[in-house]
């Protein structure tokens, strides 16, 4: 069996129409991968839809905001892939003339492309025949080929990479990566794959020897750490309008350039009374007659190796906060609070509070 031929008629007969197939525009292609790491593709095609809508080439991209796209891509998750893009748009129309890098190795010293993105878009907008491996592609070679090695480890990675190269289709790298991700999503799934309509069940090892279950085998994650976050929304009212104050975030911890509240953050749950609320406030911003108002229910927020938890404190005052020049709150009308890209579970809490809709 030729296994190339196979899958790439396999693919043919069952792929997905998704708006950036079918064309080798790199810019198109780019934009895909970037926005579909760590993303599902049901999700990942609404925004695609949306960037190349507002930003229909690189240089629309390029010069715009930071807060515009991050606004645009709230939701998504990652927002260093966000920050990588702009970056990268910005390389593409200064020192690149507003042409992307046609080899794989000049790709990923672009920020925010790696060794699979890289490959995917060589392979697809460029045909360098390389092959592009995500965990998709990680789960088929390893059950057809009975890779027992951990998929994520470095020896399992560069089994699953040479075996794939070993099978490209070397004339047509661009479909054949995109076939072996396809039958991965489509097929091959982690669970309840669809082995007896497989076309290539005479010859996977998985299928052969019962281990269709256990591989691709996996070294065990990191343990989750959980965090505790106390968001004081702090209202100031007058008789004309309603403010918040947002908070944007630098450094290098999670959500970078994203507004949220003002937060304190503890080493475990606390209980939140009158007198915990008003010691901070008073400490922080010398605060002392302010109403306290609705204290928020938990919500809770999943990252990759952090489990968020938090709850929102709402605070009322009649006059502004005193605010230290290297403060980085902002004053924000409430009917402007849209404008800003916050973390889901900050739009969460003001979707529910219908500060925002």
């Amino acid at each position: 069996m030729d296994i190339a031929d196979t899958l790439i008629a396999w693919y043919e007969r069952n792929k997905r129409e998704l708006p950036w197939r079918n064309t080798r525009e790199v810019y198109s292609i780019w934009l895909s991968e970037i926005i579909l790491q760590q993303t599902r593709i049901d999700q990942g095609t609404d925004y695609y839809i949306k960037f190349v809508n507002r930003y229909p080439d690189i240089y629309a991209l390029a010069g715009a905001p930071q807060d515009e796209v991050f606004k645009l891509w709230q939701g998504l998750g990652y927002y260093n892939r966000a920050a990588n893009m702009l970056k990268t748009a910005q390389l593409i129309t200064g020192k690149y003339k507003g042409k992307f890098p046609q080899k794989r190795a000049r790709l990923m010293e672009l920020p925010g492309i790696g060794p699979y993105t890289s490959a995917a878009i060589a392979s697809i907008a460029f045909n360098e025949p390389i092959p592009a491996v995500d965990g998709n592609v990680f789960r088929v070679i390893a059950r057809l080929y009975g890779v027992k090695e951990p998929v994520n480890s470095t020896k399992g990675m560069q089994i699953v990479s040479d075996l794939a190269e070993k099978l490209m289709d070397k004339n047509n790298p661009g479909t054949f990566n995109q076939a072996l991700m396809e039958f991965g999503a489509l097929a091959c799934t982690p669970t309840v794959p669809s082995c007896d309509n497989c076309p290539f069940r005479s010859v996977c090892y998985a299928c052969l020897n019962g281990k269709v279950e256990g591989l691709p085998f996996r070294q065990p994650k990191a343990k989750v750490k959980s965090r505790f976050f106390y968001y004081f929304h702090i209202d100031y009212q007058t008789d004309n309008n309603e403010y918040l104050y947002l908070n944007k975030r630098t450094g290098n911890n999670i959500w970078n350039n994203l507004y949220d509240f003002i937060l304190v953050e503890t080493s475990r749950k606390t209980k939140v009374t009158d007198r915990w609320i008003l010691n901070h406030l008073e400490k922080k911003f010398q605060l002392k007659n302010v109403v306290i108002g609705k204290i928020s229910k938990e919500y809770r927020h999943r990252l990759t190796h952090q489990l968020i938890h938090a709850v929102f404190i709402r605070i009322i005052v009649d006059k502004k906060i005193n605010l230290a020049p290297e403060n980085s709150l902002i004053l924000v009308p409430k009917d402007h609070l849209i404008d800003y890209p916050v973390p889901r579970l900050v739009e969460q809490y003001l979707t529910d509070e219908e500060l925002i809709k």
